[in-house]
């Protein structure tokens, strides 16, 4: 099935969920429906309209947010001022359930892409009781591994690429956590060095997107290209804020937590998240879980064949109506 019509929210608000942040949220289809919520991509991302469309709205009670930092949540991370040490992985899973219990949701489902993965995983390990089911794409599990994969070892692929992402980095900082390096080219109190490494990382973001077109138009915006590097290299630069033994991969190593959590895993074949073999590994270790993988496919949840595949996913667990919140 192709995604749903178009649809509008029903309703909106800004949630305060202290340190001075206020959380964009809205909700869509069904207000009697079966809730679930979207955790977008990024760190950074925030949430696009079209990720209604994977729900039937005459089904769900469907739950858009843009978490800390990013799109119309405030204060904006490409605000110099933002304090970004209320921004981790532990604030942004307080404020799901501040606005679970907001909405009055029992229970959802969760649909996360990329980092909206990492913290679905994570989420429903910390908080099995408020999740029916996880249907994610683009899986990743925030480990330092996938990380070094993302700013190091795919360099190898794309040595130009590469060359230019080291190139504003200090030459003492070239063999060390990248992420951690940039983060803290993207907090210079010089205006035009936040620019450079902001451009600099989305850059070789665009570079090794794992397949055509290789061009992102969201990075010419500067407000969101600042926002998103220094969100992306905040998280990436702190172990995504794990926790100790998160160089093993926490959320993989916690995967039989989830035991009791029907899943759905749509994964492209040329997402290069696959050479450490982490989709089958997290697929492996949670019982239960449904693995499915479109060859042609990259990180994307819009790919042909991901989108009918999620689509899927979320009609058949509609049918568990037992668990509306």
């Amino acid at each position: 099935m192709s995604l749903y019509p178009e649809i509008e929210p029903y309703d909106c608000g800004m949630l305060d969920v202290g340190d001075g942040n206020r959380i964009y949220w809205e909700t869509c289809g069904n207000p009697s429906g079966k809730p679930a919520v979207v955790l977008h991509g990024g760190p950074g991302s925030g949430a696009s309209a079209n990720f209604r469309r994977y729900f039937d709205p005459a089904a769900y009670r469907i739950v858009l947010l843009d978490q800390r930092g990013c799109g119309r949540s405030t204060p904006h991370a490409s605000a110099y001022d933002t304090d970004m040490s209320v921004n981790t992985t532990a604030h942004v899973m307080a404020d799901l359930e501040l606005l679970r219990r907001h909405l009055g949701i029992e229970r959802w489902l969760v649909w996360g892409v990329s980092w909206g993965s990492v913290l679905g995983l994570r989420y429903a390990q910390t908080h099995p009781h408020a999740v029916t089911e996880l249907v994610l794409t683009a899986v990743a599990t925030g480990s330092n591994p996938e990380v070094t994969l993302m700013t190091k070892g795919l360099g190898k692929l794309f040595p130009e690429a590469f060359a230019q992402f080291l190139a504003p980095l200090p030459a003492d900082e070239r063999d060390g956590n990248l992420a951690a390096a940039y983060n803290r080219l993207l907090e210079s109190p010089d205006p035009r060095a936040r620019e450079r490494a902001a451009r600099a990382w989305t850059d070789w973001e665009t570079a090794i997107a794992s397949a055509p077109p290789r061009s992102v138009p969201r990075y010419e915006d500067p407000v969101f290209r600042m926002g998103f590097a220094r969100m992306v290299t905040h998280y990436w630069g702190n172990d995504h804020f794990l926790g100790e033994g998160n160089d093993e991969g926490v959320v993989l190593r916690d995967a039989p937590l989830l035991k009791d959590i029907p899943g759905t895993l749509v994964q492209g074949g040329l997402d290069p998240g696959n050479l450490l073999g982490t989709v089958w590994r997290l697929h492996h270790g949670w019982p239960g879980s449904e693995l499915l993988i479109v060859d042609e496919a990259g990180h994307s949840a819009s790919a042909p064949g991901v989108t009918e595949l999620l689509v899927a996913a979320t009609d058949k667990y509609a049918a568990r109506r037992g668990d509306v919140g």
